[in-house]
């Protein structure tokens, strides 16, 4: 792969800031190198947790710069964890508004590769796999990584 194709092409890592997620980064970097691609670390937010549709205030809600702030220091939580001082060269954050699993799966339109964790901040520590990787596995349009947790 020439230079050029790298500096087009992109690896997308979808991390929710959890505990989980550093182990997620790390695979996500090394397969990055490998690939000699971009990586981009993509997390979301949403206020689906706190309004029932009907209440949604029109022009906004006053928890929309808290819930950004809050998604934004996590993921800079789990990057600091992952890699410390020594970032990958080109990495590139973002933050979006959504749900993660429709996010990602728009995000893998123009990927070579998307990585996910097992597991994130969900309850149910018994399942196999996530709700947003099983979603990602099935319907990214791009090759899918899922990252066990544990070594």
């Amino acid at each position: 792969m020439d230079s050029s194709q790298a500096q087009t092409q992109r690896l997308v890592v979808g991390i929710d800031g959890s505990e989980y997620s550093t182990r997620t980064l790390t695979e996500a970097a090394r397969l990055a190198a490998a690939l000699n691609v971009a990586m981009e670390i993509v997390s979301c937010w949403s206020r689906s947790d706190i309004y029932f549709a009907a209440e949604i205030p029109v022009g906004g809600f006053a928890e929309e710069d808290m819930l950004k702030g809050e998604a934004t220091r996590l993921v800079e939580g789990a990057v600091e964890r992952a890699f410390g001082p020594e970032r990958p060269e080109g990495l590139r954050v973002s933050i979006r508004y959504g749900h993660p699993a429709q996010v990602l799966i728009e995000e893998s339109d123009d990927a070579i590769l998307l990585v996910v964790g097992r597991r994130g901040r969900g309850g149910f520590r018994g399942l196999r796999l996530g709700s947003v990787s099983a979603a990602c596995v099935a319907h990214a349009r791009c090759p899918v990584v899922v990252v066990n947790d544990a070594e």
